[in-house]
């Protein structure tokens, strides 16, 4: 299992106690419960690779090629802690904060309390890092309590002081749980991200039932949030350091649901926060009360984040609704046009018969006319004949000349109509082009991880659909070539080029699309579209390209790369 760019063996922690008075079982429990944290901690240990953020960070994905902004889709992957059913009115007890691969220096512990109608605890961490080290748009740190059925809630944030030390004092009405620390873009997130920092421990001396569960929960894959805004665009607003973090994250909550459309889609909601934060701004322009500007921009935050919920099941909604449509619309063409098919046909099987009526009469006049005829005028009237039937053979030719001309005609309208269609259909798919090769789709660098020929969630989206498409119009060929821009040797670029184009056509075989109407091949930096001299061309320039011919579109099948027209750009020296 992966989860963003960090591999996790998924591990059932798993333990049964008793709780009995002898002196044994209690040894029992004690060595079940350190048993589990041992697998724990191997798994942290051993499960993960180091954190991609490390690394030089990149640009946040632009708006796709044909100038839409992509809906926010959320892709949720699965991850596993230990849960502990705190038993009802125990009193106190206590449980360690590991911290992860990603933050291995971070420790804890929670003091719990299970009371009548609530569970209270205490979290005191040590040693946390900045959230921005795993990306500008993380600001905060939030607690979450996680079901053994996976629902995950909020129980707060813990704010880093300059030690790097926090607390926090949480309350949740919840028995059976485990507790998790993610860095976060601000503290009203609603669903946990992949940047866990921090896991519950069983210690020794920890109090409860250690039943048989599996508490996996969903997280959202880091870069989510910055789908559709650009993650050097939330570090202009959060980077001043000297602005108070509750602002910081006020600004970040409501550009990112500005990002999502929350202006047009929940635009009460959204105006509810811009009003918060606009007296946010003012109290910290005046420094009247620090109090004051802290609740104001935490109503700024949480009426942001509902704003931008609010839009994503709209813009869901909205989607549905467009392609329920679309299908309909199609479904109605091809029935219209099945009709009007069998109506041509039903007409044209008339028209033949009369024909051949017509004829079978004037063969029948013509024998009695010529049985009525003297043996004087049978060579003559054998020459008429031979006559009448030339012409006939000669008008023949021409009605089945005409009639092949104007079938060739239609089948030729037919080809360009299923084109333009084609065309249109792949469009609202990915930005299609139509030339003399086929009908030429484009598939940016966006939908592929940073440098590597993995599909993103959002590519595989969109391939699933295309090869519905393909598998509707089964002798279309598609030639999938793979291209970069000039950064890197060319040996890295001509592999990353083949292995993306692989990608593509190993995704669409997955969709039982037949490999035989399937090639794929990688020109590396060869065959730029752009000037490699900016950022902007050699976004361009890194693409997979799918061409699509075939005579059912009136192309012939698309010719191998020595037969290729040259591109439009040469490479840069």
């Amino acid at each position: 299992m992966r989860i963003g760019t960090h591999a996790l063996v998924p591990m059932r922690y798993s333990a049964q106690v008793v709780l009995l008075p002898t002196k044994e079982k209690r040894d029992n429990m004690r060595r079940i419960a350190f048993t589990a944290f041992l697998m724990t901690v191997l798994a942290t240990a051993y499960g993960q690779e180091a954190n991609p953020t490390q690394m030089t960070p990149q640009a946040g994905p632009p708006p796709m090629a044909n100038g839409t902004v992509p809906i926010f889709r959320v892709n949720v992957v699965a991850r596993t802690t230990p849960a502990i059913n705190y038993h009802h009115r125990q009193g106190t007890t206590y449980v360690d904060l590991r911290g992860t691969a990603l933050m291995p220096e971070a420790k804890g512990k929670i003091k719990v309390d299970s009371n009548t109608g609530a569970t209270k605890m205490h979290l005191d961490v040590e040693k946390l890092a900045p959230a921005l080290t795993f990306g500008p748009e993380y600001l905060t740190y939030v607690a979450w309590a996680i079901t053994p059925e996976g629902n995950a809630k909020n129980i707060g944030e813990l704010v880093r002081k300059g030690n790097g030390s926090s607390g926090l004092d949480a309350t949740t009405d919840l028995q059976t749980f485990g507790v998790i620390v993610t860095a976060e873009p601000y503290w009203a997130v609603s669903q946990p991200s992949d940047a866990v920092v921090m896991e519950n421990m069983i210690r020794k001396d920890t109090t409860g039932t250690f039943e048989t569960i599996d508490a996996k929960y969903e997280l959202l894959q880091r870069g989510q949030y910055t789908e559709n805004i650009g993650a050097s665009q939330l570090e202009a607003l959060t980077a001043d350091t000297r602005v108070p973090l509750q602002l910081r994250e006020a600004r970040e909550a409501i550009a990112i649901a500005r990002a999502q459309g929350a202006d047009r889609y929940a635009a009460d909601t959204f105006q509810k926060s811009l009003t918060d934060i606009q007296n946010a701004e003012g109290f910290y322009v005046s420094r009247h009360s620090e109090k004051e500007l802290e609740t104001e921009a935490r109503q700024a935050t949480q009426n942001a984040e509902d704003a931008r919920i609010i839009s994503i099941r709209k813009e869901r909604e909205f989607a549905l609704a467009t392609e329920r449509r679309n299908a309909a619309d199609a479904q109605a063409a091809a029935e219209a046009k099945a009709r009007s098919e069998a109506e041509r046909a039903a007409q044209a099987n008339a028209d033949r018969q009369s024909a051949e009526q017509a004829r079978a009469q004037a063969e029948a006049a013509k024998s009695q006319a010529e049985a009525a005829k003297a043996d004087a005028d049978r060579m003559r009237n054998e020459a008429e004949v031979a006559r009448n039937q030339a012409v006939q053979e000669r008008q023949q030719a021409q009605a089945e000349a005409d009639a092949a001309r104007a079938s060739a005609a239609k089948a030729e309208m037919d080809k360009q109509a299923l084109r333009a269609q084609l065309l249109a259909q792949l469009n609202s798919i990915m930005q299609t082009t139509d030339s003399a090769r086929g009908l030429i789709m484009n598939m940016s660098d966006v939908l592929f991880d940073f440098g590597k020929a993995t599909l993103r969630p959002a590519a595989r989206e969109k391939l699933a659909k295309v090869s519905g498409i393909l598998l509707a119009y089964p002798s279309l060929k598609v030639r999938v070539e793979g291209n970069t821009d000039n950064v890197g040797s060319d040996e890295f670029n001509q592999t990353l080029s083949e292995k993306r184009a692989e990608a593509v056509r190993d995704y669409l075989v997955s969709q039982n699309v037949s490999p035989d109407s399937l090639t794929s091949i990688g020109y590396g930096k060869t065959r730029p579209i752009a000037s490699n001299d900016t950022a902007d061309g050699r976004q361009q320039n890194r693409r997979v390209e799918m061409v699509m011919s075939g005579d059912i579109i009136g192309t012939p099948v698309n010719p191998g790369p020595t037969a290729l027209a040259a591109p439009a750009l040469q490479p840069q020296q």
